[in-house]
């Protein structure tokens, strides 16, 4: 059993940045596939960014892409997720993700594991 635990959210203005923690515990985390989703009122949640294991490399929605990045520090067992340039509709609950399986990146439904989520707040 895996336990994830988001921070770093809040309210700031368009332009300006935040960057999103997730801390893991409970079981290995080097060889876990971790990811960023995020769910706005009414909406799905959606996908934002990943970080695999194997293969390793990154993956980031096209509506974040270039303005967001996505690390992970398996020493801590920690991703980031660096939010620039945010937007008016980056508002959203994020949360954190995590799998153990095979699949694309971006499928919710491979995630077993899920923070309690962060809320961002991008003002106008």
């Amino acid at each position: 059993q895996v336990q994830l635990v988001e921070s770093g959210g809040g309210l700031v203005q368009a332009g300006g940045s935040l960057r999103l923690s997730c801390a893991a515990s409970g079981r290995t985390f080097s060889n876990t596939d971790m990811s960023w989703f995020r769910q706005a009122p009414g909406k799905e949640r959606e996908f934002v960014a990943g970080i695999s294991w194997w293969p390793s490399g990154t993956s980031y929605a096209d509506s974040v892409k270039g303005r967001f990045t996505i690390s992970r520090d398996n020493a801590k067992n920690t991703v980031y997720l660096q939010m620039n340039s945010l937007k008016p509709e980056d508002t959203a609950v994020y949360y954190c993700a995590a799998r153990q399986r095979s699949g694309v990146i971006q499928a919710r439904e491979t995630y077993g594991y899920w923070g309690q989520g962060t809320q961002v707040t991008v003002s106008s």
